[in-house]
């Protein structure tokens, strides 16, 4: 949502409870993923055939975002070309080169360091938006920052994956690319003109869309903990490490390049939030549906830690001199 869809009384009135909604959201998300993930840790054989769901959930969660969006999101690209592309394209070179880079410091796994680059090339997690008006960010370029990351992702998460993978990886560029399309880019799309075609009743429906996609992440992580119980209890600490170093990448980079380029506090807090918090429910369905059980779980630590940290970062941040904050976004709080 943008600040042009709340300049209305009857927007306004709808904006209380998005914002507890969505608010509320970005705490309960990783506390809901953190006790599922506990839960199928221990008890994994009720959770293991829902990796037969992975693509339905993937396609909900990105139909949800495609329900928050709005034409105005869309010509917020058009108006603000440049900030944008800094975003997105530090988003697909920062993250995915940082991934290889921690893998290779921190000497991972082979399937672990392929999860972390799946991790670093997947588009910008929904929670950003809401991360980036807890900032006190720019609300609107976030939107528009994870639509473009989002909607051009089946063209460059295979591209990263083919370039960047081990040699002694197979990647099927092509089945991900597809894949992409039917889980992320159709989702998004059709979403998009439901909110268009019938925007009085979407509107209604706003505030549980958080909670929707939280329990479509959840269908996403908990098989992929699941089936690699054994795994983390060797792995656990290093791959949680191996995110955490990840994450605290995107966060400095991304302000730096947006403080280099000479944009406001605002907008460098935003660009900051975007290229650290990756959409990590579809890295952990995408490590899980094209590779190993193992690749899946930087994704799901990443889908508790990336909330976590956005709070953290939020909290910080706020306590620094005032900056205007943007309107409160709806959507998912996905990380």
């Amino acid at each position: 949502m943008t600040s042009t869809d709340l300049q209305t009384p009857p927007a306004d009135s709808r904006l209380n409870a998005e914002d507890r909604s969505a608010g509320f959201a970005v705490w309960a998300f990783p506390a809901f993923i953190l006790i599922g993930a506990i839960v199928a840790f221990f008890f994994p054989a009720p959770f293991q055939p829902l990796s037969n769901y992975i693509t339905p959930m993937l396609a909900v969660i990105m139909f949800c975002m495609g329900l928050t969006l709005t034409l105005p999101d869309i010509k917020e690209v058009a108006k603000r070309p440049w900030p944008i592309a800094i975003g997105v394209v530090a988003q697909y070179v920062v993250m995915p080169f940082g991934a290889l880079l921690i893998a290779k410091l921190l000497g991972l796994p082979p399937a672990l360091a392929v999860g972390l680059l799946i991790l670093g090339s997947v588009p910008g997690g929904t929670a950003s938006n809401v991360i980036a008006y807890l900032a006190k960010g720019d609300v609107a370029l976030s939107v528009a920052m994870t639509s473009v990351s989002t909607l051009i992702s089946p063209f460059m998460t295979p591209l990263l994956m083919l370039l960047l993978a081990n040699a002694d990886t197979p990647v099927d560029g092509w089945g991900m690319a597809v894949t992409l399309a039917q889980t992320v880019l159709i989702p998004v799309i059709g979403g998009l003109v439901v909110r268009v075609l019938f925007n009085k009743w979407v509107n209604y429906v706003l505030p549980i869309l958080p909670w929707l996609s939280i329990i479509a992440i959840g269908g996403v992580v908990f098989p992929a903990v699941a089936n690699s119980a054994e795994v983390l209890v060797s792995v656990g600490l290093l791959v949680f490490v191996a995110v955490v170093l990840h994450n605290l990448l995107g966060y400095v980079l991304g302000y730096a390049a947006a403080r280099a380029c000479g944009y406001s506090p605002a907008v460098c807090r935003t660009t900051s939030v975007e290229i650290a918090t990756q959409s990590a429910g579809l890295a952990s369905g995408m490590g899980a549906k094209f590779f190993t059980p193992e690749a899946a779980i930087p994704g799901a630590v990443a889908a508790v830690w990336h909330n976590i940290a956005g709070a953290i970062f939020a909290w910080s941040v706020r306590r620094m001199p005032s900056v205007k904050a943007e309107p409160m976004p709806t959507g998912n709080s996905e990380g």
